[in-house]
């Protein structure tokens, strides 16, 4: 009998063992538990259940057999060793005692998550200095996945790295034992506050401060990854920390609040001292003694010490926030691609009211059945492309329409595939045709009158604006309601028939001239540059250039572009023509770099140059080509043109919600509320208001946290993704781990051709944008025609979302700039001074050398 059979298997996470039995963070552990700390609790599998694993299994014997006939320093010999040894882990038989009692422990903890991490013995390996190198799996739940990820953290005692490590240090494999550590998960979520109570799981064993340089607004923003720091409420002491990339920060200047870039000394330096810490855990429990229930409370740190600037209840423990999560209506492939550039930010609950209008108006199909084609995600837009793809599946129109939304969408990431609709083939086609006939019938009177109606538009918006304005009562203002509503819907209605004027051309022209011309001058022959069109999101550019040359004046150009901004579809956003310096600022912007009329100028040569080459080598197929030319273009600048205008009314129903917060006396409340509580305001019944209070905790919950990957597939909590440190911001699957981005070259969407090397600036807010100087490289998230003022200026375009038929793209082949986007991780790649090469006739984007300081 081996001296193992004597030792317990399993051990409570709390008890009293021997260094050599359960391993170094086991005994961490169940000291920090005795001591009375609120610790989470669990069990350890000890090193006596990995011994008897492998002998009884004959594991140990093949293991030696294995090492024996190999150099282990070797890495090679090392890499062999580990791909033979790691899968007897799996395919050994676990003794039947040993399955048992992970059963039972499993049990008694519950149904929760667990953390199932590695916990070696000090004479087999130095977990300090070895740190990483052996397996942890996190959020696991039932006996089944613990059992498998017991088997995961056994084997990695055996990986290559550990085996060469080892052999180096000239420690004998024979005899190595692992003990495992269960411990129910408890995750640190950020924002830019202390949390009195974990806000993610509810513990009130812990104070939570994140921590960024600056102000803090580049926290709440979620420009920035915070520090995190986990403190023992009880005791003051930190229990853990993660550093940040802290890449920006907010400061105070004579001019008012700026973000700047943050030195590269400090990106990824601690903010706080255990000090600092333990004394802000102080403060957040007085400050939950006096309110009786767990808060949290927004610091500042000066040179005299830390201030609290303010306190609130926290908005989620548990179930006291509201939820705004379409994914937990089904499994379902969501995109924010396209719409995320529409709107960028959090949407208000009364936004998403009147964006629902918007889209059922503008979108062929807006629902079928329970399943809405546009989805509330954390508080952002995303597109339901599981049913897109149903029904287009349906239909038989799977290879055009695929082509045509990679234009629109991008090219989806490798092995993401949605799941279908549970209703049969026949059953959508039976709901659809008839959707799909009305829409079309609706649409023709403005496919016919189309010019008519988008000259006609602005006037209606004045109109109907000035009529909001000399609105007195709510009752009064109640009675333009449906006016604003038949004023969005045929602004949305124009914005379907603009991009369907030229019939599919938009989406067929690019396949079919690939097949006669180089990518370079298709995309030269499919501006609209040559054809006397000017699209919509050109016009605040080149209204820019008019308004410096004295051809137009502050007020004529307020009145043309004064509704578009980066945020246009926001309602609570002031609209740019609100701002008297805004057209200053923007004069002054552009007044550094080339004009937008000699970039046009420049790109119609290319345009007319490519169509010689192509009439050369293809004569008969000239009027075949301009006939397609022409509806492509009619589709791009109706499509920017609709846009345009339905922004516009975006604007008037901006200012009925204002009037209508300040005639009932709510002022900026009202925009918390949906579209029906304010009209049921409006008629004197105010029983909207009781949700104000959590609704906007809602908000400011959301809004605390990262934007959202541009893929989700299936159920997604913002929150736990937040919390993650191996998040990736461009795409998440509910069914498989997150994995890290692959390194090296980085690969997005052809946008507009060219070739460029330059500075990465790296600029996450429009109002950022003097950073950018002549000849950088503008690196961000996501652009629209708000950023439009900035293009000139910029030697290429690099965006983390977009597609063939987004408006950084558009508005880059317009003028020329070259352009790669929706590259999903860009950003996080890619540091502010980076020198990199951008080659955006095939899609991607290196880093040539680090960031270059000044």
């Amino acid at each position: 009998m081996s001296e193992s059979e004597h030792e317990p298997l399993l051990l409570p996470l709390d008890s009293p063992a021997e260094l050599s039995s359960v391993g170094g963070k086991a005994k961490s552990l169940g000291t920090l538990i005795r001591a009375g700390l609120p610790t989470p609790g669990g069990f350890v599998l000890t090193t006596a259940a990995y011994r008897r694993f492998v002998e009884e299994t004959g594991i140990a014997e093949r293991v030696a057999a294995i090492l024996s006939d190999m150099d282990a320093a070797d890495a090679t010999d090392a890499a062999r060793a580990s791909a033979r040894i790691r899968p007897l882990f799996d395919e050994a038989t676990l003794p039947a005692d040993i399955e048992a009692a992970i059963r039972r422990a499993v049990d008694d903890l519950g149904d929760i998550a667990v953390a199932v991490r590695s916990s070696a013995t000090a004479e087999d390996l130095d977990e300090a200095s070895f740190a990483g190198q052996m397996d942890s799996v996190l959020d696991v739940r039932g006996t089944a996945a613990v059992t498998k990820a017991v088997r995961t953290c056994w084997s990695s005692l055996w990986t290559d790295r550990a085996i060469a490590y080892r052999a180096g240090q000239g420690v004998d494999g024979d005899g190595l034992a692992l003990a495992v550590v269960v411990q129910e998960l408890a995750d640190a979520r950020a924002a830019g506050v202390l949390f009195t109570a974990d806000p993610v799981t509810g513990s009130r064993a812990h104070t939570i401060v994140n921590a960024a340089w600056g102000l803090g607004e580049s926290l709440v923003s979620g420009e920035v990854t915070p520090d995190v720091y986990r403190v023992d409420t009880t005791t003051g002491s930190t229990l853990h920390h993660r550093i940040g990339d802290k890449s920006v920060e907010t400061v105070r200047t004579d001019a008012g609040a700026r973000t700047r870039p943050v030195p590269s000394h400090r990106r990824r330096a601690r903010v706080l001292t255990d000090e600092e810490c333990a004394e802000l855990a102080r403060y957040g429990a007085a400050i939950e003694r006096h309110y009786g229930r767990p808060m949290d409370v927004e610091w500042v740190a000066t040179a005299d010490g830390v201030a609290i600037v303010q306190a609130r209840p926290i908005t989620r423990l548990p179930d006291d926030l509201e939820q705004w999560n379409a994914t937990l209506d089904g499994d379902f492939l969501w995109t924010s691609t396209n719409l995320g550039e529409a709107i960028p930010s959090v949407m208000t609950p009364i936004t998403w009211s009147m964006v629902r209008i918007f889209m059922s108006e503008a979108m062929s199909i807006s629902r079928l059945g329970t399943h809405e084609v546009s989805g509330n995600i954390g508080g952002r837009f995303y597109l339901n492309l599981t049913l897109t793809d149903s029904l287009t599946t349906a239909l038989g129109l799977t290879e055009m329409v695929r082509d045509a939304n990679d234009r629109v969408f991008g090219t989806r990431p490798d092995g993401l595939r949605p799941t279908r609709l549970p209703e049969s083939r026949m059953k959508q086609i039976r709901a659809v045709i008839p959707m799909l006939t009305g829409f079309l019938r609706v649409l023709r009177p403005y496919l016919r009158a189309f010019e008519e109606r988008v000259a006609a538009f602005p006037g209606r918006c004045a109109e109907l604006s000035s009529a909001i304005a000399d609105a007195s009562t709510p009752s009064e203002l109640a009675e333009l309601w449906p006016s604003c509503e038949s004023l969005l819907r045929d602004g949305s209605r124009l914005l379907a028939a603009g991009g369907r004027r030229g019939g599919g051309a938009l989406a067929t022209s690019p396949k079919w001239l690939l097949r006669f011309a180089s990518e370079s001058d298709v995309d030269a022959m499919l501006t609209t540059s040559g054809d006397g069109t000017t699209i919509a999101s050109l016009g605040p550019l080149i209204g820019l250039d008019r308004l410096a040359r004295g051809e137009l004046s502050p007020a004529e150009y307020a009145t043309q572009w004064g509704h578009r901004c980066a945020d246009e579809f926001e309602v609570s956003v002031p609209r740019p023509a609100e701002d008297p310096a805004w057209i200053e600022r923007r004069l002054a912007e552009a007044s550094d770099g080339p004009d937008a009329t000699s970039l046009l100028a420049a790109q119609e040569r290319r345009r007319a140059e490519a169509l010689d080459r192509f009439a050369t080598a293809h004569p008969r197929l000239v009027k075949r080509l301009r006939r397609r030319l022409v509806k492509a273009s009619k589709a791009t600048s109706g499509r920017e043109a609709g846009r345009s205008e339905v922004i516009r009314a975006f604007g008037v129903l901006r200012n009925f919600v204002c009037r209508a917060g300040k005639l009932t006396g709510q002022g900026d409340q009202v925009f918390w509320l949906r579209l029906n509580e304010l009209r049921d305001l409006l008629g004197g019944n105010d029983s909207g208001l009781a949700a104000l209070p959590a609704r906007r905790r809602a908000y400011e919950h959301y809004t605390a946290l990262p934007t959202y990957p541009t893929y989700i597939r299936g159920r997604f909590s913002p929150e736990d993704w937040a919390a993650d440190p191996g998040r990736r911001p461009d795409v998440y699957d509910a069914d498989t781990p997150p994995t890290p981005p692959p390194s090296g070259v980085i690969i997005g969407n052809p946008g507009s051709p060219g070739v460029v090397e330059g500075i990465a600036r790296v600029i996450l807010d429009v109002e950022d944008g003097h950073r950018l100087r002549p000849g950088d490289v503008l690196v961000t998230t996501v652009t629209n025609v708000g950023w439009t003022p900035l293009f000139p200026r910029a030697a290429a375009i690099v965006t983390d979302i977009g597609a063939n038929l987004s408006h950084a793209a558009i508005v880059a082949r317009e003028l020329g700039v070259p352009a790669v986007v929706g590259c999903g991780t860009a950003t996080t790649r890619i540091q502010d001074g980076d020198r990199v090469r951008v080659d955006a006739s095939k899609g991607t984007v290196v880093v040539l050398d680090g960031a270059e300081k000044g």
